[in-house]
């Protein structure tokens, strides 16, 4: 790795990009949107990329000079993709601050690698999925072995310098948070306080999560149980999952069903990899994973409509829709895969209903991006506050992962929602406690209120969750 001296450029010779009124899907008003321009390749200067940041300005006009940029998860998610966040979780922060969402590279409006969804999904095989992703990949011929965690937290300094803030502060989600912490490390001085939501730790393995996957499964499982509606209505839940994860390991499944799209009635072909993922998704938001008993009873009596559904939510109009599936292959194959050990990948999967399926379709995916793998130092100490937060029923980054981030870091502290999911700054007071740590981070955050975040309550039918 080259001195950072060698790669950015000094600030004095950076001109501000000329800002733009603009308007973006996700949110109402208008916003100001920047367009500031990058080396491609930082160890060999030439060719650029436009990488795209979204200013939200703050509210009061004496604004701290410290704002918060935002880091999308994924990789493959935009900061343009998740505009709705300014009023869920980042208002009362915005009343002093500006917040500035970045679209890294390869995605949302910097030039993003995109695959669209083929029409035909429904009936396609897994084969068949995996050759046609493969066959866009291929096509789109970009460098992927420029669309790494490193150039992306290099082009986050670019940003800072060409907006002309000293220091600021940084909020990453899920993958965003491995992105924060690498950005934290090459630029300590640029980097006030940061927030981690759902954090990834630096030795974690993105497809590895068959473990994390299968102890959310488990506590919704649990949680039914102990809820009299659901335990009445659902009395054969685990007996029903089992039976429909066993069903579907024999093979796929083809259904014909109204589509759910289009009311049209076709076959739809539900295989073992679209079924554990689907599970997996649902399980991420907790007022998902309270439908899930629901789901799967549905899909247990022959009734596959609510859980296709579901499914296509995932590849509709969704934020996860958005994602470029490039983009995190590129990250992924060169950053993860090559730590997917046989030794791992049989502890990870062992007793999980994922089982193995995105290491078997990386394995597949990979060749196509030809990317070197990439290996990063044993993580340095991050001396900058920082705030981690965690759900506790989280089936990606569950609370150990950030106990593990910890230990890499000299000021911080950890807070955990007992009712949350994948993501957890938008519930009950946790907005306040980011205005609170971001105004004082080096000040204890008392989160006894987050006690009274309240669990979801579960569907029993298909009228929706109970009043």
């Amino acid at each position: 790795m080259l001195p950072d001296a060698l790669l950015v450029a000094p600030l004095a010779v950076l001109a501000a990009p000329p800002g733009r009124t603009c308007h973006l899907p996700g949110a109402e008003e208008a916003l100001r949107c920047f367009t500031v321009t990058v080396p491609l390749d930082y160890r060999q200067p030439g060719k650029t990329i436009a990488i795209h940041a979204t200013v939200a300005p703050a509210y009061r006009e004496a604004a701290r000079p410290d704002p918060l940029f935002v880091l999308a998860g994924g990789p493959g998610q935009a900061g343009s993709d998740i505009l709705p966040i300014l009023e869920a979780a980042l208002r009362r922060v915005r009343a002093t601050r500006d917040i500035v969402l970045i679209d890294q590279r390869g995605t949302g409006l910097s030039g993003k690698l995109d695959c669209k969804t083929p029409p035909d999904i429904d009936t396609m095989t897994e084969e068949q999925l995996d050759a046609d992703a493969r066959r866009c990949v291929e096509k789109l011929g970009a460098p992927y072995s420029q669309y790494s965690t490193d150039a992306a937290a290099r082009d986050i300094e670019r940003v800072r310098q060409a907006l002309g803030y000293r220091q600021v502060n940084v909020w990453g989600a899920s993958y965003g948070t491995r992105l924060a912490q690498h950005y934290a490390r090459l630029y300590p001085a640029s980097v006030r306080a940061l927030v981690l939501d759902g954090v990834a730790a630096p030795d974690q393995v993105i497809p590895a999560g068959g473990r994390d996957a299968q102890a959310a499964l488990e506590a919704t499982f649990r949680q039914c149980e102990a809820n009299a509606a659901c335990k009445r209505t659902f009395p054969a839940l685990r007996a029903e999952f089992a039976s429909l994860s066993a069903k579907l390991a024999q093979g796929p499944l083809t259904v014909t069903m109204a589509d759910p799209r289009t009311t049209v009635v076709r076959p739809v072909q539900i295989s073992s990899r679209r079924f554990a993922a689907t599970v997996h998704r649902v399980l991420y938001a907790q007022a998902d994973a309270y439908s899930l008993p629901f789901l799967i009873h549905s899909a247990y009596n022959g009734r596959w409509e609510p859980f296709v559904a579901r499914s296509n939510r995932d590849t509709d109009l969704s934020a996860d829709g958005s994602m470029s599936g490039p983009l995190y292959l590129a990250v992924v194959c060169a950053e993860d895969f090559p730590r997917l050990t046989p030794q791992l990948v049989a502890e990870d999967t062992r007793g999980s209903f994922l089982g193995a399926p995105q290491v078997t379709q990386l394995a597949a995916l990979c060749p196509a991006v030809n990317v070197k793998p990439v290996s990063y130092p044993a993580p340095s100490m991050i001396a900058a506050p920082t705030l981690l937060l965690s759900g506790a029923q989280d089936p990606v980054t569950p609370p150990r992962r950030a106990e593990a981030a910890m230990k890499s870091m000299k000021a911080a502290q950890h807070l955990v929602v007992a009712n949350g999911g994948h993501i957890v700054s938008t519930l009950g007071c946790v907005p306040r406690l980011l205005r609170e740590f971001l105004d004082q981070p080096t000040r204890r955050v008392d989160g006894a209120c987050l006690a009274e975040i309240p669990a979801p309550t579960f569907q029993l039918d298909s009228a929706g969750p109970q009043p």
